[in-house]
């Protein structure tokens, strides 16, 4: 039986290495016809695309290890015991980090970039050069990512932390994606990308690809800027990876005790603290309980249902796609507001262990920012898309800080204040008891205080909103200064609230 059950295992291995292959063999042909295909267009929509091209590559090729968090097969350690030298070993793992799948590709994507250079007429020589430098950068920068992934990061990455790593790419990839489908492209690459495109060309990720454009530009000095750039990163990272090498040959770690405990999770990833063990109880609840769950997901149904009443009465598209985010914002703050009485018995843990108020209330809003921020992340620029105004991007960022963090500074507060009963745990979401006590102040009292010390954003962003003339930097830094403002004030008041009425609360809890 396990002799079957092994081999069942190795041919499942096996099929997923072929497709993974497969897979990797179609991207590669799809970026080679892509790339040659820009050899009928302009010179200067070749080198736009091919410095951003190159640019996210190496890049991607520096975080991709870092985020997947992969076992790394040419790890120095690995070979100490078959007796290598260790002088000679990471100039030999250096060799042998060409011979990989993601680099074989690079070589296939970098010959068809050197080609279409050499079609617009760019010297084979300073073509292939700058193929190389390109090659050399992405594969080391990733043996770099991959013995720093190695030192810093857990090696049996949790669940927790590679979500948090995902969060992070959807908030930073999506809205450059959205902002980039939404360009006027019109048969041709929009100006904005060639300003982008000339400033990547003199930093450590595009330089090497913008040489050869450069010099068909005839900027002699942006040609030697450019190549100073480019040989000076491959040296650099050549010499990171070396030493880091070097320094996994000859250096033993210290055993330290570390807190990482199978089964853990959230709190095996948070600060040993008070604040860290509310964050971790928290996100556990929150993640898991669908009483919260429902919440979440009722949040951008109700922001995108707000557009509809507008769209019939005959507000303009670009003026009712405004409100949604707005709406999101506001609910997102808004959900924390009755937390305490969400934890049912559970909230003895917090008298008893004698956590004080204010690690209670930050700890209680990490589940709400840990959504909220992705989702606002994306829903601002495909909001900036539909209006078509992505000089907006400061008025919403102000509006949207300031009502969510409002929001938030204020659900600090009424938690310890005015908690009212909520459906017990394993109950539907939908069933609401019957009491009275603190409900309206609860509800009414964080949504219309967070629109009202909104109203500075909102009145200075309506100007905005209707004139492309006016500025939107008074928006912006009114509402986070607003909003970093109550949500202060309101975690000292609530901890403060929540350390005098200990007794209370939990008395209430027990009750309902």
């Amino acid at each position: 039986m396990l002799a079957l059950g092994a081999l069942r295992g190795d041919r499942s291995r096996v099929a997923r290495t072929i497709v993974a292959l497969l897979l990797a063999a179609a991207a590669t042909t799809v970026a080679v016809v892509a790339i040659r295909s820009l050899a009928q267009t302009s010179e200067a929509a070749a080198h736009t695309v091919i410095v951003l091209g190159s640019s996210a590559v190496v890049l991607g090729f520096f975080v991709a290890p870092i985020l997947a968090g992969s076992v790394d097969q040419l790890d120095p350690r690995r070979f100490v015991v078959f007796g290598v030298d260790e002088r000679r070993l990471p100039v030999v793992l250096t060799l042998a980090a060409f011979v990989s799948v993601p680099s074989l590709a690079l070589l296939v994507v970098e010959a068809a970039v050197v080609t279409v250079a050499i079609s617009f007429g760019v010297p084979w020589i300073l073509a292939v050069l700058s193929g190389l430098l390109t090659l050399a950068t992405a594969v080391l920068a990733a043996r770099v990512g991959m013995a720093l992934s190695a030192r810093l990061l857990p090696e049996r990455r949790s669940r927790e932390l590679t979500s948090l790593f995902a969060l992070a790419v959807i908030v930073i990839a999506v809205p450059v994606c959205v902002f980039v489908a939404s360009l006027g492209w019109a048969g041709a690459v929009p100006p904005v990308l060639h300003t982008v495109a000339g400033v990547l060309g003199f930093t450590p990720l595009g330089a090497s690809a913008a040489m050869p454009f450069l010099a068909l530009s005839d900027h002699g000095g942006g040609v030697w800027g450019a190549a100073i750039v480019a040989v000076a990163t491959a040296a650099i990272v050549t010499t990171g990876w070396l030493a880091l090498a070097r320094r996994a040959l000859s250096t033993t770690e210290r055993p330290t005790a570390v807190r990482e405990r199978p089964g853990l999770g959230w709190f095996a990833l948070l600060p040993s603290n008070a604040f860290g063990a509310v964050a971790a109880r928290s996100l556990v609840y929150w993640l898991r309980d669908r009483r919260y769950i429902m919440n979440f997901v009722i949040v951008p149904i109700a922001g995108v249902l707000t557009i509809v009443p507008l769209l019939v009465a005959g507000v303009p598209l670009e003026i009712a796609a405004a409100l949604p985010v707005a709406v999101m914002a506001l609910f997102f703050g808004w959900l924390p507001h009755n937390d305490v009485a969400y934890d049912s018995t559970a909230f003895w843990i917090h008298v008893a262990s004698g956590v004080r108020g204010v690690p209670d209330r930050l700890g209680r809003l990490i589940p709400v920012l840990l959504i909220a921020v992705p989702t606002l992340a994306v829903a601002i620029p495909v909001t900036l898309a539909v209006i078509g105004r992505w000089t907006l991007l400061p008025l919403f960022i102000g509006v949207v800080a300031s009502l969510l963090l409002s929001g938030l500074g204020l659900s600090s507060i009424l938690s310890a204040v005015a908690p009212y009963a909520v459906s017990r745990p394993g109950d539907s979401p939908f069933q609401q008891p019957q009491r009275a006590r603190g409900g309206v102040l609860g509800q009414a009292g964080t949504l219309l205080g967070a629109a009202v010390l909104s109203l500075p954003a909102l009145l200075l962003a309506w100007p905005a909103l209707a004139d492309d003339q006016v500025s939107t930097a008074p928006v912006l830094w009114t509402g986070l200064l607003v909003g970093a403002a109550v949500l202060f004030l309101g975690v000292q008041i609530g901890g403060r609230t929540f350390e005098r009425r200990g007794a209370q609360l939990m008395e209430f809890v027990e009750t309902v």
